[in-house]
């Protein structure tokens, strides 16, 4: 018979200040915080994405004072008995809890149009009776569609090495990369063998900010090392497929999961990344939902065509959203903004009719009250 476990938390502490059930940095050697068997249930209470820094009094000069490092505390690690390198991890997600206040940032030098959106916004949510509301949003109803955005296991040295050379090399070539950074680390860097940011996924998950994921999701991971290691943060209420600013509707959760093996399954099968599917219907979609469109396609302002440039083409489908949700609904265009990475769907139409590949920017029009 399979066992229930639960990590609870003091929400009311940061993991800077309470670090004994999670962590902040991804590395092989960070201690488990629960055991469990395959099959075994596991709820995780997790504190939301900005550490706490954020609240219902804080305003867009609290964006810049943040300390970004402590950005992504996750809760774990769960070392599940028996998993070994080559397994796969199976993680049904049974449900997913949100708190009752959620913030969405735009912090300048990250997110899409970090060029153009280059200072501090907030949107504070009040997350009640399934609906995200705002009043730095007016007229704005959201509604739940719980998800953790990140969900990741250990990486293995060799993993772990392969990608700090590469996303350093990323970097050197100009890349925007979050490379190792000590300050407020959880748990602190070793002498000589810093940990990695979560900013960004690998093989062994991580930020995956994967929408779809919602309860009733099951998530496939490769086991990197003995145990695996698995670990849950980042919960988002609501979030637009491409999170466009950076953010979804941030808050605090609990997610019930139930963890399982299928032994070998990953070296027998060559699965080397993450999948995922359903077993029951999820949130609606965008597209299934009364939506408006735009389309973007690889074209310059100059008129030249960048022949299959899908990022240029998201681009301009963002954009065209952004002037739309500016000039036909009259919010700012920093609210603007923030309402696609909370609302709107990027999908990738076609990819074929070349050069001019097709990206649409889709907007659930039932959201607006």
């Amino acid at each position: 018979m399979s066992d229930v476990y639960e990590i609870e938390l003091d929400l009311t502490k940061s993991l800077v200040e309470d670090p004994r059930s999670g962590h902040n940095r991804w590395h092989p050697d960070i201690p488990a915080v629960l055991r469990c068997a395959p099959g075994d249930t596991v709820a995780l209470r997790a504190r939301d994405g900005y550490d706490g820094q954020i609240t219902r009094d804080s305003t867009a000069a609290d964006v810049l004072a943040m300390d970004a490092a402590r950005i992504h505390p996750l809760t774990g690690p769960v070392y599940i008995e028996d998993a070994e390198p080559g397994d796969l991890l199976v993680v049904d997600v049974l449900s997913v809890e949100t708190g009752d206040f959620g913030a969405t940032l735009n912090i300048p030098g990250f997110g899409f149009l970090r060029d153009e959106f280059t200072d501090p916004h907030i949107v504070r949510w009040e997350l009640a009776g399934g609906f995200a509301r705002s009043a730095d949003l007016p007229g704005v109803r959201l509604p739940a569609a719980p998800f953790m955005g990140v969900m990741g296991v250990a990486p293995s040295r060799d993993l772990f090495e392969r990608t700090k050379r590469a996303e350093q090399a990323a970097a050197d070539e100009g890349g925007l990369v979050e490379l190792p950074n000590p300050t407020s680390a959880v748990p602190p860097d070793l002498p000589g063998d810093p940990a990695r940011r979560t900013i960004s996924p690998t093989e062994a998950g991580g930020n995956i900010d994967i929408k779809h994921l919602t309860a009733g999701s099951r998530v496939y991971l490769p086991v990197f090392v003995p145990g695996a290691l698995f670990s849950v943060g980042d919960g988002h209420f609501a979030q637009g497929d491409g999170e466009s600013c950076g953010a979804a509707v941030e808050t605090t959760t609990r997610v019930v999961v139930r963890l399982d093996l299928r032994k070998g399954a990953a070296v027998s099968g060559g699965l080397r990344y993450l999948r995922f599917e359903r077993r029951t219907a999820g949130p609606a979609e965008v597209a299934a939902r009364p939506h408006f469109a735009v389309t973007g396609i690889p074209m310059d302002a100059g008129g030249r065509i960048h022949p299959e440039n899908l990022n240029l083409a998201t681009r301009n489908a963002l954009r065209l959203m952004v002037d739309y949700l500016a000039d036909e609904r009259s919010f700012t265009r920093q609210q603007a903004y923030a309402l696609c990475s909370v609302a709107v769907d990027l999908r990738i139409s076609q990819i074929v009719d070349v050069p001019n590949v097709l990206v649409s920017a889709m907007v659930p029009t039932d959201i607006f009250e």
